[in-house]
């Protein structure tokens, strides 16, 4: 089972655009998977824009991947989007991991913009069929209930063939959008006992379609901090999550401790069927941030390579 490791960011947790370079730096030195990007266009918090911010993080880079987390479909013209995604692709020698959702009906964007989210779950599917078209070299006529379009082509094409198309989300009709247009699933703001069902009821929904998705191609995510559950930069970050509806148990995404902690956090989603993760420190300030980052790829990634996964030696 192919194991990766990448790290992601909500809002802006750095004090300055060069520290949040020297981050980056930090990623591609120390042989982290990926960085990962949540999508957020309407905050009067600071929120980085996924597209723009992964392509600093590729051009910046020779070997770090970097994905969003993830992009709103709806919210985005497919044909544009289709685009973005590939000149990423080809500009960075196939290093983009693009991941695509339908977004919350509770979004402060639909009403910015004027949108009504009843639909977007239809919407996105039209828009995920035209992308991988276009990603695959068609010359795409396309008359759908949301988008129409005639003879569109894209050039260049992503490096990858196929493009990954991971989809986000849990619902009855997320699980059935990955089975049938997915090649991979990340999961939301979800615990290892409830990523477990849904990687399960994905296999079968795939099965009933005639598809396959790749074993490791299961990501979900988690914060993580080396040091005590009483700290106040936890505390705060527990009653953040607390707060957020779609949660149900903030501790259960949150794992705090020494190593050993942290890595039994990581197997608690192995043994649920997860593969993939997108880990997020909890840190005080720059330094903080620079220092969690670097204790996790130096204690904990290692024990989840290949060989020691295959041997058993990742179990904590």
């Amino acid at each position: 089972m192919g194991i990766g490791i990448g790290f992601g960011i909500a809002g802006v947790p750095f004090s300055s655009a060069a520290a949040f370079g020297r981050w980056v730096d930090l990623l591609e030195e120390r042989g982290a998977d990926s960085v990962w990007f949540s999508e957020r266009l309407v905050s009067s918090a600071p929120t980085l824009e996924p597209m723009a911010a992964i392509g600093m993080v590729l051009g910046r880079t020779r070997r770090l991947k970097a994905g969003m987390n993830a992009v709103v479909v709806p919210l985005r013209d497919p044909l544009v989007l289709a685009k973005e995604c590939a000149t990423l692709d080809y500009l960075s020698g196939g290093r983009l991991l693009p991941v695509f959702g339908v977004g919350d009906e509770r979004a402060p964007e639909w009403r910015a913009t004027g949108r009504d989210p009843r639909g977007r779950g239809a919407a996105a599917d039209e828009a995920l069929e035209i992308m991988a078209r276009l990603w695959a070299g068609e010359r795409l006529t396309f008359e759908g209930r949301y988008y129409r379009y005639t003879e569109a082509v894209i050039s260049p094409l992503p490096v990858q063939q196929p493009l990954p198309l991971w989809v986000g989300g849990s619902s009855e009709a997320a699980i059935r959008r990955t089975a049938r247009l997915g090649t991979g699933w990340l999961a939301g703001l979800q615990t290892p006992a409830e990523v477990a069902p849904i990687v399960a009821a994905i296999r079968r929904a795939a099965a009933e379609a005639g598809r396959t998705i790749d074993e490791d191609h299961y990501g979900a995510g988690f914060w993580y901090r080396f040091g005590s559950i009483e700290e106040p930069v936890v505390q705060r970050q527990l009653a953040g999550l607390a707060r957020v509806r779609a949660v149900s148990d903030p501790a259960g995404l949150v794992a705090v401790g020494d190593g050993t902690e942290v890595a039994r956090r990581f197997q608690e989603f192995l043994d649920a069927g997860i593969s993939k993760f997108v880990v997020r420190p909890v840190a005080e300030d720059d330094d903080d941030l620079m220092a969690q980052t670097a204790r996790l790829l130096e204690e904990v990634v290692p024990l989840f390579s290949p060989a020691k996964v295959s041997g058993g030696a990742g179990r904590a």
